[in-house]
């Protein structure tokens, strides 16, 4: 019986191994894949990244050799582990630790042992690699900046994670992948395609020449080279007059969308994060919870959009006829609802005139036109109230722009759906939302949203999408960026409104920040400024807003400046949008001393330092805090920070 039983298993497994044979030679139609072939060695070579260069061919990113040590853990021969890591300058710990970390990647597949060696390494070990089986250097490009700014547009690169290569099977652990900006926008443009050689290996698994007479080898496709429509000069401009001091600067180009300028402070030097010492430094910028310099406060940061959005609102009361531009409202310091003042506003002349209503600023005018909007007819409110969001939309408001860039918050613009949920369906009027009207309540945009709201404006009803490419050698841009998108306002009724945005600079409230020989159009904007602390809405002090364009005729530029605890529009925001446009209409400045008082002024974040006992503003009083309560709103404006993780 045991005879039997024995002679019965080894003809089992002899049919086993035959039935497998006969599969695979007859019946299997899979081809033959290389790259699956463990007889042979993948070596891949890797292209030029393509440089970046600004809207005027200034050169801005460019290549610097690196090399890598890999490593094929199942290849690796016993060695003089303590040698090898004097030659790397590594600790034995080091060494183990991420060998432990290739191996459980792939025992087979190469992987990045110690990245962005110096020329010097490099030629002192290279001598001596023969010495060590399974290891191998492998020469690649990085990033050599030739600038200090624009961190937050260009972007960096870094090595991929397993995600990504999940994501995308072009990559393997220790490739470079563009993490931020334009790296990161048109990662596919400028990374090229790599080259790859195959590598016969003997039986002994040593290398014995090129597989297949090295027909099937590759060269490496370098990448394109771009040109982006940022304007270096005025980009550099806007970041100096930034410097200590939170918010973001947005340019635009009017007439075909390009972005000038792209400012978001803090910021820092592109250049800390190449090489060996990028993972320590974006640690360090990733873990700053108050000052947030990953976090691009240009095209992340939602904030009201404050006196600014009110000429959306003469807009959307002109195009539904709800008010023409003679027409008067009183002010009586504020708006009043019977006996109760629901919003307040400052000195001037009443009754107010559409004109007057914007170069002033006047609070209750524009409630009185929103209401107006809201009431229309006895229809609806809540039908009147999509209505009404439709339009501000329209301008790119509360949603995606569909831009190029790597990052961007949708904003708010609230409809009809909106309150119906907040406070029931036909149980909430025109009187609950009139912050609205304003630009604060629930409306909430971004710095490009305004600034691209504005270019609409100055378009006089139509606006390009916003984006950073302006050209791709050997290539075209995508069509969506030279199409025109238009705002469901009627063209005739944007004169009076650009009227009055005019006037905020000769009569208005921005008349102290006139430019000789430029007409600026422009809008002053005051953003209340909130946190929670334990359920209780806490005011601090507010920021600063001010969009405009110029000229007034065949605009060249759009803009919108926002300077967080910036007091007041004309305070910050709007000497900084007249600099800004006079440097990039006329390449230099007149108003040295609007220069002078903006470069000697800081605005540190009144909560990044420990407490020291200073009064702060908080809830539209100067006074003392005790530490407890300072304490209380630091981790509150940590809490309440809007920045999305980042992906290293």
């Amino acid at each position: 019986m045991r005879k039997l039983l024995l002679f019965s298993m080894v003809v089992l497994v002899g049919l086993v191994f035959i039935a497998r044979l006969f599969y695979l030679q007859i019946y299997n139609t899979q081809s033959y894949d290389i790259y699956e072939d463990n007889a042979i060695r993948k070596v891949f070579t890797y292209p030029k990244r393509g440089y970046v260069y600004d809207r005027n061919g200034t050169l801005l990113v460019a290549n610097q050799p690196s090399y890598d040590v890999m490593v094929i853990p199942r290849e690796v021969e016993p060695l003089d582990t303590l040698e090898f890591c004097k030659l790397l300058r590594i600790t034995k710990d080091d060494f183990l630790k991420t060998f432990n970390k290739a191996y459980r990647y792939s025992p087979r597949l190469p992987s990045v042992f110690l990245s962005h060696l110096s020329k010097e390494d490099y030629a002192v070990l290279q001598e001596k690699m023969r010495k060590y089986d399974g290891f191998y250097i492998q020469k690649r490009s990085l990033r050599a900046y030739q600038t200090s700014i624009g961190a937050n547009v260009l972007g960096d690169i870094g090595e991929v994670n397993r995600s990504i290569i999940n994501r995308d099977p072009y990559y393997r652990m220790g490739d470079l992948i563009g993490k931020q900006g334009v790296e990161t926008s048109y990662e596919k443009t400028l990374r090229g395609v790599k080259g790859i050689k195959f590598i016969q290996k003997d039986r002994f698994n040593k290398d014995i020449g090129p597989f297949d007479e090295g027909r099937l080898d590759t060269l490496p496709q370098p990448g394109k080279d771009i040109k982006i429509t940022i304007d270096a000069k005025l980009q550099e401009y806007g970041e100096r007059l930034m410097q200590n001091k939170r918010g973001g600067i947005i340019a635009i180009e009017p007439s075909s969308g390009e972005i000038l300028a792209m400012v978001s402070a803090p910021s820092y030097n592109p250049n800390i994060l190449v090489g060996r010492e990028r993972s320590k430094n974006f640690n360090k910028l990733y873990k700053d919870s108050i000052a947030k310099p990953l976090f691009d406060r240009g095209l992340q940061a939602m904030y009201p959009p404050g006196s600014p959005f009110k000429v959306i609102n003469a807009l959307i009361g002109l195009q539904e006829g709800v008010v023409n531009t003679n027409e008067t409202f009183t002010c009586r310091m504020g708006y009043y609802y019977g006996s109760r003042k629901l919003t307040g506003c400052h000195h001037h002349r009443s009754p107010a005139n559409m004109n007057l209503g914007i170069y002033e600023s006047c609070n209750a005018y524009f409630v009185n036109v929103y209401r107006r909007i809201l009431e229309k007819d006895g229809s609806n409110i809540s039908e009147n109230m999509n209505t009404w969001s439709n339009h501000a939309k329209s301008f790119g408001l509360g949603n995606y722009l569909g831009n190029d860039l790597s990052v961007g918050q949708k904003g708010r613009i609230p409809d009809g759906a909106y309150y119906d949920r907040a406070y029931e369906k036909g149980r909430w009027a025109s009187t609950y939302v009139v912050s609205n009207a304003i630009g604060q309540g629930e409306v909430e945009a971004t710095p490009i949203q305004l600034a691209n709201m504005t270019a609409a404006i100055a378009n006089r009803g139509y606006y390009y999408t916003p984006h950073i490419i302006k050209s791709i050698e050997g290539d075209t841009i995508p069509s969506k960026y030279t199409k025109r998108n238009y705002t469901t306002i009627d063209k005739q009724h944007f004169e009076p409104v650009v009227q009055g945005m005019y006037d905020v600079y000769n009569k208005g409230t921005a008349k102290h920040l006139k430019v000789s020989g430029i007409e600026i159009c422009g809008k002053t904007g005051t953003a209340e400024n909130f946190v929670r602390i334990d359920s209780v809405k806490t005011q601090l002090t507010d920021h600063s807003i001010f969009v405009a364009f110029a000229p007034k005729d065949n605009p060249k530029i759009a803009i919108a400046v926002f300077v967080e605890n910036g007091y007041w529009g004309g305070r910050f925001a709007g000497r900084i949008a007249s600099l800004m446009i006079e440097k990039y209409i006329k390449g230099d400045v007149t108003r040295t001393d609007f220069e002078r008082w903006i470069l000697d002024h800081t605005l540190e974040h009144e909560y990044e330092k420990p407490y020291s006992g200073k009064p702060f503003k908080i809830n539209g009083e100067t006074r003392v805090l005790r530490k407890e309560e300072y304490d209380q709103i630091k981790q509150a404006i940590i809490k309440n920070s809007q920045e999305e993780p980042l992906d290293q």
